[in-house]
């Protein structure tokens, strides 16, 4: 690095340095206090039993398959597998730590995730580091909220613990923890966002309505074909589409295509299509909040609604879903996947049927099938997003 480059790259980093040493010196004197009372008046928010909604607070979890390599379940890193691993050496409890050791002299470091909270409501942010200069905030909860943060943990650990509200419009929040520029490495453990837990999800198979719609749903991704494409484009069908994240990611631009009809979406379908019913609840909220994290990444919209694979689901999986901000678990009444024409009812398609269909080398003429069905039973395809309250 030339002199002249090093010296900017100094006064900037110090510049920055020296603002946020001055916010915080005012907005979060005392890092590891335990929070305050709320203010008088402050809303106090549903009430129900309190629980850590983070998603893999201890890092302890293991990755799904079919998970981006080196990726931390639950948690996004700005650095990625370059800055950010599971360490298991001196974890605060357990057998497993968060270690970022930031790659360059312009990065914090900065991990972070997306839980979902209810408006006008109390939480309790709270994590262990270990470092210099480590930070733990929360963004988009409709009030400002200063960070947490700490100079110096002297080598050891130290809590981190902030308190926040929610706006009157607030269904999400970011918890983020990041070191500071040229500060070295840091460590996190034992994350915790403390408040009451959502309402499960609904489970539905269909979606009721009067109207006379009917919703064609596409899953996984695996097999992409023109003649599906163009079926779609040529009938302008709405389409709601489940991919998985490896292939949605592989061919974001098909999917791009396949849901330009108004009305279509791309939903959450898991990490890696395993059978959820099998899991702890703990487990599937990473599949189900990492799938609806990569969707989001890719084609800029979260999620509503969460497509179990196999249609395989229990108690823990509603659960799991509302954790991650998503109202509604879907599976079908009509299957026309690979040659099929199968209704789970009597008769014809009936208003608010959801079809279950797959990205397969069949698609363009199943899709036609499901159409011509739909079409016998004066039916019409309709985005299933519009409908879902």
């Amino acid at each position: 690095m030339s002199t002249r480059l090093s010296a900017r790259l100094s006064t900037r980093l110090s510049a920055l340095a020296a603002s946020v040493a001055l916010l915080t010196a005012f907005a979060a004197p005392a890092a590891s206090a335990a929070p305050g009372p709320a203010p008088a008046g402050a809303p106090s928010g549903p009430s129900g039993p309190t629980v850590n909604l983070a998603t893999n607070p201890g890092f302890e979890l293991p990755a799904p398959d079919l998970s981006a390599w080196g990726a931390i379940p639950g948690w996004n890193c700005t650095g990625g597998p370059a800055e950010a691993a599971v360490t298991t050496t001196a974890a605060h409890s357990g057998t497993s730590a968060l270690t970022v050791t930031p790659a360059t002299a312009d990065s914090t470091g900065e991990c972070a995730q997306t839980v979902a909270v209810q408006p006008d409501t109390t939480y309790t942010a709270s994590a262990w580091v270990r470092g210099s200069f480590v930070y733990l905030g929360a963004t988009g909860t409709g009030r400002d909220v200063a960070p947490a943060w700490t100079e110096n943990t002297g080598g050891g650990w130290q809590q981190l613990t902030t308190r926040f509200t929610t706006g009157p419009n607030a269904h999400s929040v970011r918890l983020y923890v990041h070191g500071w520029y040229q500060q070295g490495p840091f460590s996190v453990d034992d994350v915790r966002v403390d408040g009451p837990a959502p309402a499960p999800a609904v489970a539905a198979g269909s979606v009721p309505t009067s109207d006379k719609v009917v919703f064609f749903t596409v899953d996984d991704g695996w097999q992409r074909t023109p003649e599906a494409e163009k079926f779609i484009a040529d009938h302008r069908l709405p389409i709601t589409a489940f991919p998985l994240p490896m292939p949605a990611g592989t061919d974001p631009d098909f999917f791009r295509r396949v849901t330009a009809v108004p009305g279509s979406s791309v939903q959450d379908h898991s990490v890696s299509h395993a059978d959820l019913s099998k899991l702890p609840l703990e487990q599937q909220q990473i599949e189900i909040c990492d799938a609806r994290d990569a969707m989001t990444r890719q084609f800029g919209t979260t999620p509503v609604a969460f497509r179990p694979p196999y249609f395989a689901w229990n108690t823990d999986t509603l659960q799991a879903a509302a954790n991650c901000g998503i109202r509604t678990v879907l599976t079908a009444d009509a299957d026309f996947s690979w040659g099929a024409s199968n209704i789970w009812h009597p008769g014809l398609l009936q208003p608010g049927d959801v079809v279950l269909m797959h990205w397969t080398d069949t698609l363009a003429a199943d899709l036609q099938r499901a159409l011509a069905a739909a079409d016998a039973a004066g039916l019409k395809p309709a985005g299933l997003v519009d409908y879902l309250h």
